[in-house]
C-alpha cells in the first residue's frame, strides 16, 4: 500500500478524511432514495456532487506526489471518477469515490492514532535549571539563560540539563540512558557529568562546561534528525504493482475506446480496474495486524512499520535495558567467617540486616538489596540512628546491633581489623560491603542480569528467519563480551558511543538483503532506531527520545512481544499480498470483460464492490491470532 498521501497535505486538509467518507456514503444512499421515490432525474446530480470533493482532494494529492516523483495507483481513481463525470456515468462515479475515501481513511485513522499516543521527543530533558546568581542565591532559569562557568544545584532525581563538571562533593548518576553503563557511577569532584544522566545520590553542584544547544543530549537528538531525513523511506506495497498495473490499465482502455469508438467502453475497463483490493483490503489487512500488535503489548507506528518490520533480516540488539534489564541485581553473597562460630552471620542475615538499613536510602542499590530480601522472604526490621554519606554507605542500628553498608572503603572505617582482600571478582559486577558488630560480615555483588526471555527471544527471531543478530552496546567490551557468551550472535561490540550505533546500522543496512531492525531503550539508542529500517523501542524504562524515535515501542515488560510483532507483521502482509494477487486477478478479468463490452460501467462498478468484499473478507483474517504465537500479556520463552 502506498505512503498515505494525507500526510503530504496541510493538516486542515487531512482532517477532512472522514467528512469525504460522510459525504460520498450520504450522496451514494441520497441518490438511491431520490429513484425510489420517483425523482431519478435529480439522481445523478447527487452522485455527482458526492463525487466530486473526492475527486478534488484526490487529483491535489497526485500533483503533491508526482512533485516527489511519486507514481501510484490513484490516478487509475482519478480517471475513473473524471471520466464517470465527464461521460455521465455518475452512479459508478460515487461507487468509486466512495471505495477510495474509505480506503485513505482507513490509513490515516492508523497512522494519526499512533502519532497521538507518542510522547513529544525532547519531553526527557527539563526546560529549566536551578543557577546560582552571584551573591549564592538559587533561581530557577531557562536553558537557554544558562552559559559555561555558571553553577548549578543539581537536585536528588533530576535529570541534568547540561555537561558539567562536579564540584564540591562527589556524585552519584545514573549514566544508563546515555552510555550503557549499567552499574551507577560515583563521580568525584573534578569529574564531568553528562546531559540526560540521572542524579540517584545526594544533591550536588554543577560548574556548566557547554550550553545546552551544544550538550551530550542535544547531540543525540541531532543524530536522530539527521538520520531520519537521510533515510530513504521504504517502497510501500502498492507502490510495486503500481506504474505496471497503470501502464496496462491505461493501454486497456485506450484499446478498447479505439476498437469499439465507444468511450464508455474505455470507462467500464477504468472502473473495473481501480484498484480495490490494494486501496481497501491491504489497509484492512494492516490495520488488522496493527491491532494484533496492541493486543499484545506493541505499538507499531502505522502499515509502513508493519511492512518494514515483515521484511526484516538483520536484527541489532542494544544490551543494557534490552537483553538485560538495566538495573543492578544481587547475583551473589560472599560470607565471611569470624572468629566466634556461633556468632557469624550466615548469607540471608546478612542480606536482611543490610536490606533493613538500606531502607533508610533511596540509593538504586538500596533499592536492588530491598527487592532481593523480599525475593527471599527476609523480614526486615526498622533501622535507627541511621547516617548516610552519599554516593558511598550508610551506617545505624538494626535490632540493637551497628550495621554499615556501603562501599569496601566506607564499611572499612567501622570494622575493628583491616579489609580481608576479596577474590573472584570482575569488571560486570558492584560489590557492597556488610558489617555487623564492627566485623565484615559479606560482600554482596550485584549485576545487570541477563532477561530470562533473552536466549528465547534470540531463537525465535532465528526462527522466523532473521539470519543476522548483532549486539551493540555502549557498556565496557569486557562486560559485553560476557553477556555474549553463548548466545547465537553475529558479532558483539561495546564502548561504542551513539554516533557508532549509528555506523553499525548503516553498515548492515548496506550489507543486508532484508530490513534491518534496531532494539534499544536508552537515548543513546535514539539516533540507531531512527535510521534502522525498523526501530524497536522497548519501552518499559521510559526513555522519550528512544520512543519518538522508533517506529515500534514495546508498552509491556519483557522480550516476548518482539517475536510476536515479527510474526504479526510476516502473516498481515501475506494476506494483504493475497488478497492483492487474487482481487487484482479478478479486476484483469473483469477489465477484460468490459473492454470487449460484456460490461457497463455501473455493472463494473458493482462487480468491483463484489471484489472488494471478497479481497476485504480475507483481510480480516489477520485479527485471528497467528497460530503458536504466546496469548497477550504472556512471554513465551521466558
Amino acid at each position: 500500500m502506498r505512503q498515505c498521501r494525507a500526510f503530504a497535505l496541510s493538516e486542515s486538509v487531512a482532517r477532512l478524511r472522514p467528512f469525504l467518507v460522510l459525504l460520498a456514503m450520504l450522496g451514494l444512499a441520497g441518490g438511491f432514495a431520490l429513484r425510489m421515490a420517483g425523482h431519478g432525474a435529480a439522481a445523478p446530480y447527487v452522485w455527482a456532487a458526492a463525487t466530486a470533493p473526492v475527486l478534488a482532494v484526490l487529483v491535489v494529492e497526485i500533483i503533491t506526489s508526482l512533485r516527489r516523483g511519486d507514481v501510484g495507483l490513484d490516478i487509475v481513481a482519478a480517471l475513473s471518477m473524471s471520466g464517470a463525470l465527464v461521460l455521465g456515468e455518475t452512479l459508478a462515479g460515487a461507487v468509486v469515490a466512495l471505495m477510495y475515501a474509505g480506503g485513505q481513511y482507513l490509513e490515516f485513522y492508523a497512522e494519526g492514532r499512533a502519532r497521538r499516543e507518542m510522547r513529544a521527543l525532547l519531553s526527557r530533558v527539563p526546560r529549566s535549571a536551578l543557577r546560582y546568581d552571584g551573591e549564592g542565591r538559587i533561581a530557577e532559569v531557562p536553558l537557554a539563560d544558562i552559559h559555561p562557568g555558571e553553577r548549578l544545584l543539581i537536585r536528588q532525581g533530576d535529570v541534568l540539563p547540561v555537561d558539567g563538571r562536579v564540584v564540591d562533593e562527589p556524585a552519584m548518576v545514573d549514566q544508563s540512558a546515555i552510555t550503557g553503563e549499567s552499574v551507577p557511577v560515583r563521580l568525584l569532584p573534578g569529574r564531568e557529568a553528562l546531559s540526560g544522566t540521572t542524579n540517584i545520590g545526594a544533591a550536588f553542584d554543577l560548574l556548566v562546561l557547554r550550553p545546552a544547544a551544544e550538550s551530550t543530549y542535544a547531540g543525540i537528538v541531532r543524530l536522530v534528525e539527521e538520520a531520519q531525513k537521510a533515510k530513504a523511506p521504504m517502497a510501500r506495497l502498492a507502490d510495486r504493482y503500481a506504474i505496471a498495473f497503470l501502464a496496462v490499465t491505461v493501454l486497456l482502455a485506450g484499446a478498447a475506446w479505439l476498437v469499439s469508438g465507444d468511450p464508455v467502453r474505455a470507462l467500464a475497463v477504468l472502473v473495473v480496474a481501480t484498484p480495490c483490493p490494494l486501496i481497501l483490503a491491504v489497509p484492512v489487512a494492516l490495520v488488522a495486524g496493527l491491532s494484533q500488535a496492541a493486543r499484545h503489548g506493541v505499538l507499531i507506528k502505522g502499515g509502513g512499520a508493519l511492512e518494514a518490520l515483515s521484511q526484516a533480516r538483520t536484527a541489532v540488539l542494544d544490551k543494557t535495558g534490552t537483553l538485560t534489564f538495566g538495573r543492578a541485581r544481587l547475583v551473589d553473597v560472599r560470607v565471611f567467617a569470624g572468629a566466634n562460630g556461633d556468632d557469624d552471620v550466615d548469607a540471608d542475615e546478612a542480606l536482611r540486616l543490610a536490606a533493613s538499613l538500606d531502607q533508610a536510602s533511596a540509593h538504586v542499590v538500596a533499592e536492588a538489596l530491598i527487592e532481593a530480601a523480599g525475593e527471599r522472604g527476609l523480614a526486615l526490621s526498622a533501622p535507627h540512628e541511621v547516617s548516610e554519606t552519599a554516593g558511598r554507605g550508610l551506617a545505624g542500628r538494626v535490632e540493637g546491633r551497628p550495621v554499615a553498608v556501603g562501599s569496601l572503603s566506607y564499611v572499612g572505617e567501622y570494622l575493628d581489623g583491616a579489609v580481608p582482600p576479596i577474590e573472584g571478582m570482575d569488571g560486570s559486577t558492584a560489590a557492597v560491603a556488610v558489617a555487623v558488630d564492627g566485623r565484615l560480615a559479606a560482600v554482596l555483588l550485584l549485576a545487570d542480569l541477563l532477561r530470562p526471555d533473552a536466549a528465547g527471544l534470540l531463537a525465535r527471531l532465528e526462527q522466523e528467519g532473521v539470519s543476522r543478530l548483532v549486539l551493540a552496546s555502549g557498556d565496557r567490551s569486557d562486560i559485553v563480551a560476557e553477556i555474549a557468551a553463548g548466545l547465537p550472535l553475529a558479532e558483539a561490540r561495546g564502548d561504542l558511543s551513539p554516533q557508532d550505533k549509528l555506523g553499525i546500522v548503516r553498515q548492515e543496512r548496506r550489507r543486508a538483503t532484508g530490513a534491518v531492525m534496531m532494539i534499544g531503550d536508552g537515548i543513546n539508542d535514539a539516533p540507531a532506531l531512527a535510521e534502522a529500517d525498523v526501530g524497536i523501542a522497548v519501552g518499559a524504562r521510559g526513555a522519550s527520545a528512544s520512543a519518538e524515535a522508533a517506529n515500534v515501542v514495546l508498552l509491556v515488560e519483557g522480550l516476548a512481544p518482539v517475536a510476536d510483532a515479527l510474526v504479526i507483521a510476516r502473516r498481515s502482509r501475506r494476506i494483504a499480498l493475497q488478497s492483492v494477487y487474487v482481487g487484482i486477478g479478478l479486476s484483469g478479468l473483469g477489465m477484460l470483460a468490459a473492454a470487449a463490452g460484456f460490461l457497463a460501467p455501473v455493472q463494473g462498478a458493482l462487480l468491483q464492490e463484489v471484489i472488494d468484499v471478497a479481497a476485504i473478507m480475507n483481510a480480516l483474517r489477520a485479527l485471528a491470532p497467528a497460530p503458536g504465537m504466546s496469548a497477550p500479556g504472556t512471554a513465551k520463552g521466558s
